[in-house]
């Protein structure tokens, strides 16, 4: 083939393509010629980060993935782990972590809407019925116009879509820090419960190798929104793509769907037919058609004027790569496709509910291995499907950076002043402004909500004990001074929240939210976080197995702002857990006047990117606590132990603030209303009170205080439940009354308020 690395220079530029000309070259290597528009379209989309993890694949394989309980790990659209056996039923737990972060700062409603609604259809779609939504989010200072106005955009969007599907919020994490100003964070999690006979898998069945089968392309009508979503999600914030490439959400057209989904569905099912469903996110049509051939060891013959189109004269590479929410891709035999056709389109009557909406048969499977695409009665695309969606990689350079590691040259201590400073900064307010917001309730499934336990916590399947916790965590202010740090803690502070209701943690997923790859410092900061995720899942293994698994998750690159400053190094992790009876599940408030406060763990002088640091002394260096998985799985085990003797009556992890501010925060649980506090009777120093060295405060009763004795992991009684609204210790005491009014309101103060 001759020399066209020129035209192909031309072309890229003149399409806005985010390819490298050496990529392009790699493109046309495979198809042995100049490649088309749609092709090269093609390629941009599949080839992109977000789509091909082509700069991450390799570290991500370092991860723990298996565990007895795991019934699919990570390749498909969700991860999905065993649960419970109920009703002559084994029920599995479905659950996905994705990200949404570009087109969040671009157009901030829209953004975080089709962010939930992407992960719930990822669940949806591996047969599961959605029982929550959980979002974290990350912001720039609530100072600054611009953040409050991402932040309010995001917080609409979130709300607007869950609430419409009639799906529960789980709550999250918000975090605010100047490293987010230019490029908001919108990660979520979705989780779903389904039947073990009833999992469907997102590609095209081993059956199509002896019986013709056919792709049906169900939902709205192609257009042009979010075409180059995901070249867009994987590309600098200042790009020419833009508003252009962030899709449109309806979730009322989604009910319908689903409606008409769950009808196919059953069909399908009673039939005993063997099909795959698929939903379409990130690169549309190619996306779909591409990844459900390729990973059925299939190719697929593509016909693009099949496709129901909302707009005329689309080109051929916007009606394969366009985003157009709302759609789903099936699998089935062509001998029952129209069937499949007549359900959405005449039973249901999608085409009236909604202009040029419907199911459509827009391709055949083949055996040949081939990505073919027609339009116009031409050839418009061929190439090896395996190129396609496995045909890059990229080993990146890495180099390590040195973190201020520095300490404050005096620590002064006043509690008083100390807990009231943290309680009302961005980073140590109430989240509940937020909560109120989203529908924490619908299902009437929920048994804890947020902010009344370190995670929330459901009953999925009506009529059984089993209860699922929910919790998310990421600590950017650990991840800018250790990049390793940041990623263990991530896994182990989510870990503390399942395990301090009294959850076993089950798996996790993880959303790892960084700079550019091709940045060796940014590039180094991502290696050195998987690394923290792996050796910290590897040390917290509680339900079996070696490992905590990670079952799903997603990688976000290319978040920096327009002068090409990252974002801290931002592992976020979720983890699940189950109870075998939800009504077990402790929550962090305080329960009783003469009550014990039980330390669990030891305090180190470890207060590097500790809130005490920032907010009392203004400094940002320091040791950030080390990541002890041998300590942490021996408090586990014992807090695990004793919420499940009936020992604790209230039980909070120690994180942000140290034990004094999760003091404060299990007395503000329990409201003025019931006049609770807390006496501490340790010495008024700053390691004592502040250090976030992990651990747990739990509440029990002095008649379970032989139980204290002969433990293993390092436990003390370090103060009371006393009948006074305060927090006290040795020669100081803070009334908490106003504190806590002003704690619960001042994030809506410093978000909401008038410009």
């Amino acid at each position: 083939m001759q020399d066209i690395s020129a035209e192909l220079a031309e072309v890229l530029q003149s399409r806005g393509l985010s390819m490298t000309l050496e990529e392009a070259v790699k493109v046309a290597s495979f198809v042995g010629r100049m490649p088309t528009p749609l092709e090269l379209h093609l390629f941009d989309t599949m080839w992109s980060e977000h789509c091909s993890y082509k700069s991450s694949r390799k570290l991500l394989k370092t991860l723990p993935v298996s565990a007895p309980q795991v019934v699919l790990g990570p390749g498909e659209d969700a991860g999905i782990v065993e649960f419970a056996e109920h009703g002559g039923h084994l029920w599995d737990i479905v659950v996905a972590h994705e990200s949404h972060n570009h087109p969040s700062q671009v157009l901030p409603v829209e953004g975080a809407a089709t962010g939930v609604g992407g992960i719930v259809r990822d669940v949806y779609c591996m047969g599961a019925r959605v029982i929550g939504v959980m979002d974290l989010l990350r912001f720039g200072p609530p100072a600054s116009s611009s953040s409050r106005a991402v932040a309010r955009g995001v917080v609409q969007g979130v709300w607007q879509y869950g609430n419409a599907l009639g799906v529960p919020n789980l709550g999250g994490d918000t975090v605010f820090h100047e490293g987010y100003e230019s490029n908001c964070l919108v990660n979520v999690v979705s989780v779903g419960l389904v039947r073990h006979d009833r999992i469907i898998h997102s590609f095209v069945p081993g059956a199509a190798r002896g019986t013709p089968y056919v792709l049906v392309l169900v939902g709205k009508p192609t257009d042009a929104t979010g075409f180059g979503g995901a070249t867009f999600a994987s590309a600098d914030l200042d790009s020419d793509l833009g508003m252009g490439a962030v899709q449109v959400a309806d979730p009322f057209l989604k009910r319908v769907v689903a409606e008409a989904n769950a009808r196919v569905l059953d069909m399908l099912f009673e039939r005993g037919v063997d099909f795959g469903f698929k939903d379409l996110g990130a690169g549309g049509i190619a996306c779909v058609s591409s990844e459900m051939a390729s990973h059925g060891g299939m190719g697929i013959e593509l016909w693009l004027d099949k496709v129901p189109v909302s707009v005329p004269d689309l080109p051929p590479e916007v009606v394969a790569c366009a985003e157009t929410q709302e759609r789903f891709g099936l699998a089935v035999p062509q001998d029952i496709a129209y069937e499949v056709v007549q359900i959405y389109n005449e039973e249901f009557e999608l085409p009236r509910l909604y202009p040029g909406a419907g199911a459509s048969i827009i391709g055949r499977f083949t055996s040949d291995r081939t990505y073919l695409v027609l339009h116009g009665g031409r050839e418009v695309a061929c190439a090896p499907v395996e190129a396609i969606t496995e045909g890059i990689r990229h080993d990146r350079e890495a180099c390590p950076i040195e973190s201020d590691v520095s300490e404050p040259s005096s620590r002064p201590v006043d509690p008083p002043s100390d807990l009231s400073s943290m309680a009302l900064s961005p980073s140590g307010v109430s989240r509940s402004p937020l909560y109120s917001f989203y529908d924490s309730e619908v299902q009437a499934a929920t048994h804890l909500r947020p902010g009344e336990a370190d995670s929330v916590v459901v009953v999925p399947i009506p009529g059984c004990s089993a209860g699922l916790a929910v919790s998310g965590d990421g600590n950017p202010f650990y991840g800018e001074l250790d990049p390793y740090l940041g990623g263990a803690h991530a896994v182990a502070e989510a870990f503390r929240n399942v395990v301090a209701t009294g959850a076993v943690p089950l798996c996790a997923t993880d959303c790892l939210n960084y700079g550019s790859p091709e940045n060796p410092e940014v590039f180094w900061q991502f290696s050195r976080g998987v690394e923290g995720i792996a050796d910290a899942c590897r040390a917290l293994a509680l339900a079996g197995g070696e490992a905590l698994p990670i079952v799903s998750g997603n990688v976000s690159f290319y978040n920096q702002s327009r002068d090409g400053a990252a974002i801290p190094p931002s592992p976020i992790v979720a983890v699940f857990g189950r109870l075998d009876d939800f009504t077990r599940a402790r929550d962090i408030s305080l329960k009783r006047a003469g009550d014990l406060i039980v330390l669990v763990g030891e305090r180190r002088d470890e207060l590097g990117g500790g809130l005490y640091y920032r907010e009392c002394l203004g400094h940002r260096g320091g040791a950030v606590p080390s990541f002890r998985g041998g300590e942490e799985l021996a408090m586990a085990r014992l807090v695990l132990d004793w919420i499940g003797r009936d020992i604790v009556r209230a039980s909070h992890d120690i994180s942000e603030g140290g034990l004094a501010f999760a003091a404060m925060e299990m007395a503000f649980a329990s409201g003025p209303h019931n006049g609770l506090g807390v006496r501490l009777d340790i010495a008024c120093d700053p390691v004592l009170l502040y250090s976030e060295t992990p651990g747990y405060l739990l509440e029990v009763g002095p008649d379970d205080l032989p139980a204290l004795a002969g433990l293993a992991a390092p436990v003390r009684v370090i103060g009371e439940v006393v009948p006074a609204f305060s927090i006290s210790g040795n020669g100081w005491e803070l009334n908490l009354r106003e504190l806590c009014e002003q704690w619960r309101d001042r994030l809506a103060a410093m978000v909401w308020r008038e410009e």
